[in-house]
C-alpha cells in the first residue's frame, strides 16, 4: 500500500474519529487516503482554527485531539495553536504535509522547516524521511502527545513518502503508559507538614483535570475539609458551587480567595505551576506557608518556588495517600466567613446589561446539565471564570497560558463534533470573534448547535481598562467602534441571531438562545467602560487588590 494509505490505517488504530483540517498541495495523498476511511474530516476555513478545534476537542473529551494542514503557510497557520496547546499541556496531534525529501532545504515551494520552528512548542516532533519509519513514528507521536504531562506533537510527512509503496506492518502495541506513583519518602513529608498545618489551603491547578485525578481530588477535600482556590484552568477540579470552594485567585480572583491565600500556613498546590498571573509578586504570594508540590512533572517542581515537600508523580495515588481528617475548624470558619462577607454584588445600578449578571442568569438557567463554555481571551473571558459555575473542568475550555484570542469559536466546534449530546457555549468578545469570525461557515455547514453569547464593549476591552488604570487613559488602538452589526453577519452565514441592550431583555433572550434547536448568535451590548474587578496591578501582591464601581 502506499504510505498515506498505511498512515490513515495507523491513525485509525490508534482511535482516531476527528481530523480538523484544510488541504493543499503537499498533503493531497493523505486526503486522498481518508476517502476510503471511517475517520471524519472536519473542513475548517483557516489552519488556526483547525488546531483550536482540536485543542477543544482533547479538552472536552480526554482523547487525543487531530489537526491536519498542509506544508508552508498551511503548517505555520498551526504554529499559534500549537503553542496554545503547549501552554497548557492539550493532548494535540499535528499532522502537517512537507515537500518531497529531494527537495528538502532548497526553498522549494511552499517549503518551511515546521519541525524547527515548532521545536521551543512541543513535547515532541517527528520528520518522516523513509518510508519504514512511518510505523514506529506513528505510535510514538500519540503515545507521546497523551502521556505524563499531555501536550502536542507534530508529524511532518514529506509528499514522496506518502506517495511511496511497500509492506508497512504494524499492530498496535497496546501499551498505555502509566505514570508511576510519587515515592513514599516524599508521601511522608507531605503527610507530616498536613497534620501540623492549621491554616492549609488547596491551591488547585489544570492538571487535576489532565491527570484525570478529579475524583480522587474530591475525595481529598471532602476527608481534610481544606478551603480551595483554584486557578483559572484548575476551575471545575471542584464544583464552583461547593461550600469550601473560595473562588479564582490572582490578578481577577476574588477577594476571599486571595486573602486566603496569603493568610495561610501551608499551601497545597495541586498539578498548578505558580504562574505569574495566579500568584502577582511571587516574593510575596502565601508569604508565611510552607508549601506541598503535587504535580506530574518533575520540571515544574521547584521550578518558580522551592517546596517544603516534593511529591511527584501520579496524582491519584498521591491524593489517596493523603485523604484524612485534619483539624482545623477555626480556620474553615475564618475562610467561609470572608467568602461571605466578600461574596460579588450582581445589583449594579444600571438599565444597560451588566455582564457579570448576565452571567450568573445564563449560568442558573443551564443548571447542572452536560454544558460546555469555551471561552475566547478578554474581559469576558474573566467574567465567565468568576461568575459562572462548572461542575467539572472539561465544562470549561479557555487559553489559560498562552491567551490566544479567536480560540473559543473553533474550541466550541471542536467540543461539540466530540461530544455531541452537550449543550456548547462560545463566550466571546468583539475584538476575539473577528480573529476567527470565518469558522461561522463551519458551524452553517455542519449544523453545529452552538450557542454565541458575543459581549460588544465597541473596544479591545482588557487592553482599555490597562491604559485606563495604568497608563493614564492614553488610549492607543484600542477603539472598535466601527463593529458591524453582528446580529446580521451572523444571518450571512446563515446563523440566526439577535440583540439586545438592556437588563430587562436579558432572561427573555437567555430563553430564546437555550431554547433554538441548532446554532445561534446572541448580540449582547456592554458599557464600554465596564472593567473585570477586582484587579491585582502588574508587579503587586495578591493582598493589593483593586476594586472599582460596578457598571
Amino acid at each position: 500500500m502506499k504510505g498515506a494509505e498505511f498512515f490513515v490505517q495507523a491513525m485509525e488504530r490508534e482511535g482516531v474519529e476527528v481530523i480538523f483540517g484544510l488541504p493543499g498541495g503537499a498533503i493531497m495523498p493523505v486526503y486522498d487516503a481518508l476517502l476510503d476511511s471511517n475517520i471524519r474530516h472536519v473542513l475548517v476555513r483557516h489552519e488556526q482554527a483547525a488546531v483550536l478545534a482540536a485543542d477543544g476537542y482533547a479538552r472536552a473529551t480526554g482523547k487525543v485531539g487531530v489537526c491536519m494542514a498542509t506544508s508552508g503557510p498551511g503548517a505555520t497557520n498551526l504554529v499559534t495553536g500549537i503553542a496554545n496547546a503547549f501552554m497548557d499541556s492539550v493532548p494535540v496531534v499535528a499532522i502537517t504535509g512537507q515537500v518531497p525529501t529531494s527537495l528538502l532545504g532548497t526553498d522549494a515551494f511552499q517549503e518551511t522547516d515546521i519541525f524547527g520552528i515548532t521545536l521551543p512548542i512541543v513535547k515532541h516532533n517527528f520528520l518522516v524521511k523513509r518510508p519504514d519509519d512511518l510505523p514506529w513514528m506513528v505510535q510514538e507521536t500519540f503515545r507521546v502527545a497523551r502521556s505524563g504531562r499531555p501536550g502536542p506533537v507534530l508529524l511532518d510527512l514529506p509528499k514522496d513518502v506518502m506517495s511511496a509503496e511497500g509492506d508497512y506492518l504494524s499492530e498496535p502495541n497496546g501499551v498505555r503508559e502509566e505514570t508511576p506513583p510519587p515515592s513514599p519518602e516524599s508521601l511522608r513529608s507531605a503527610v507530616e507538614l498536613l497534620r501540623r498545618s492549621r491554616q492549609p489551603i488547596i491551591y488547585a491547578g489544570g492538571g487535576i483535570g489532565m491527570g484525570r485525578a478529579v475524583d480522587e481530588f474530591r475525595r481529598f477535600v471532602e476527608a481534610t475539609r481544606i478551603p480551595v482556590v483554584a486557578t483559572l484552568k484548575g476551575l471545575g477540579s471542584l464544583p464552583t458551587d461547593h461550600e469550601l470552594f473560595l473562588g479564582m485567585i490572582g490578578m481577577h480572583g476574588f477577594r476571599a480567595a486571595n486573602l486566603a491565600v496569603q493568610g495561610c500556613d501551608l499551601l497545597l498546590s495541586i498539578g498548578a505551576r505558580f504562574d505569574d498571573r495566579a500568584t502577582g509578586k511571587l516574593s510575596t504570594f502565601a508569604p508565611s506557608a510552607k508549601v506541598i508540590h503535587l504535580d506530574v512533572d518533575p520540571a515544574e517542581v521547584g521550578k518558580l518556588r522551592r517546596p517544603d515537600a516534593s511529591v511527584v508523580g501520579n496524582l491519584q495515588s498521591a491524593l489517596r495517600a493523603l485523604s484524612f481528617p485534619i483539624e482545623i475548624g477555626d480556620w474553615q470558619k475564618e475562610c467561609l466567613t470572608n467568602k461571605v462577607k466578600h461574596a460579588w454584588s450582581y445589583d449594579a445600578p444600571t438599565k444597560l446589561i451588566y455582564a457579570p449578571r448576565f452571567l450568573k442568569q445564563l449560568s442558573e438557567a443551564l443548571g447542572a446539565g452536560e454544558t460546555i463554555i469555551a471561552c475566547d481571551v478578554g474581559q469576558h473571558q474573566m467574567w465567565v471564570a468568576q461568575h459562572c459555575h462548572f461542575q467539572r473542568p472539561e465544562q470549561h475550555l479557555t487559553s489559560g497560558g498562552l491567551g490566544t484570542m479567536g480560540y473559543g469559536l473553533p474550541a466550541a466546534m471542536g467540543a461539540q463534533l466530540g461530544r455531541p449530546d452537550a449543550l456548547v457555549i462560545n463566550v466571546t468578545g468583539d475584538g476575539s470573534i473577528m480573529m476567527n469570525l470565518q469558522e461561522l461557515a463551519t458551524i452553517k455547514r455542519y449544523n453545529l448547535p452552538i450557542k454565541i453569547v458575543l459581549f460588544d464593549n465597541r473596544a479591545l476591552g482588557l487592553v482599555r481598562q490597562w491604559q485606563e488604570l495604568f497608563f493614564t487613559r492614553r488610549y492607543s488602538e484600542v477603539d472598535l467602534s466601527d463593529n458591524p452589526d453582528f446580529a446580521r453577519v451572523a444571518e450571512s452565514f446563515g446563523i440566526p441571531a439577535f440583540r439586545v441592550e438592556y437588563q430587562h431583555e436579558v432572561e427573555s433572550a437567555i430563553d430564546r438562545l437555550l431554547s433554538a434547536d441548532g446554532p445561534m448568535l446572541l448580540h449582547v451590548c456592554i458599557d464600554q467602560e465596564a472593567n473585570v474587578w477586582p484587579l491585582v496591578a502588574p508587579g503587586a501582591s495578591n493582598s493589593e487588590m483593586l476594586e472599582g464601581a460596578h457598571k
